[in-house]
């Protein structure tokens, strides 16, 4: 799976994009469910499905899709982001943008609703093709780790990270893939310890909160997948003490 080199522009769209996620598509499951953590599909992200009609919520490229039952038929309804502003958005999903909502300490501000949004339809791809390498990751590394207990591998808008919690050792720590933050400017990926435990190789170790994998890295190897299962995996392995194990 081929990884595109960062362009100007991506910081706007990663950050304009994931005032949507927050602020559209995860408020409105929070609203129906009280649950806001959101998916990765292969066209892009999206709610689960919720609600007595079958809604969801999903971005691909640069168009909203409303997915629903409206009189005991399907139907599927569009919207353009790129242009649209915010209230314009959530007036498409049925979402009070007046009611205050929080995903965590690190919501994004839900800003002016009504300033028309621009949206890179280049860094939007980038942005699902990273979370989708981070996906195929994961699910290789709870594969081959089936005595992880692993938790849903989910989208936490708060930190526009995909991500999952695996058991590593008497703790547990977060695996995941980000497409950029107040860390790093770059997607990157990521294993988070919950306890101070650093174990073993200290150059794996090379951030605050544990460890990180640079875009850079997986973008230019043969198999990016298998790289960023491999960081997982030597993660694991020194938290735990076991082999590595990668399918």
């Amino acid at each position: 799976m081929g990884l595109r080199e960062i362009a100007d522009g991506y910081d706007n769209t990663r950050l304009t994009l994931q005032r949507v996620a927050t602020h559209v598509l995860a408020r409105r499951r929070w609203v129906q469910t009280r649950r806001f953590g959101l998916r990765v599909g292969a066209d892009g992200i999206a709610t689960p499905m919720f609600g007595d009609d079958d809604e969801s919520l999903r971005v691909v490229g640069v168009t909203l899709f409303r997915e629903r039952r409206i009189d005991g038929e399907a139907r599927t309804t569009a919207v353009s982001i790129d242009g649209a502003s915010l209230r314009a958005l959530g007036a498409f999903a049925d979402v009070d943008l007046a009611v205050a909502f929080s995903a965590g300490h690190d919501t994004p501000e839900i800003g002016d609703l009504d300033m028309p949004m621009s949206v890179d339809a280049d860094a939007v791809a980038l942005i699902t093709a990273w979370y989708r390498v981070g996906h195929e990751a994961l699910d290789r590394t709870i594969a081959a780790h089936a005595d992880a207990a692993a938790a849903a591998v989910q989208l936490w808008p708060e930190h526009f990270d995909l991500a999952v919690d695996l058991a590593a050792g008497r703790s547990r720590a977060n695996f995941g893939v980000s497409p950029g933050d107040a860390f790093s400017a770059e997607p990157y990926a990521y294993v988070g310890p919950w306890d101070a435990a650093r174990p073993g190789d200290p150059t794996y170790w090379n951030a605050p909160f544990g460890a990180v994998l640079n875009y850079a890295v997986p973008r230019t190897a043969a198999d990016p997948v298998q790289r960023v299962a491999g960081f997982f995996a030597k993660g694991l392995e020194l938290l735990t003490g076991a082999p590595p194990r990668v399918l």
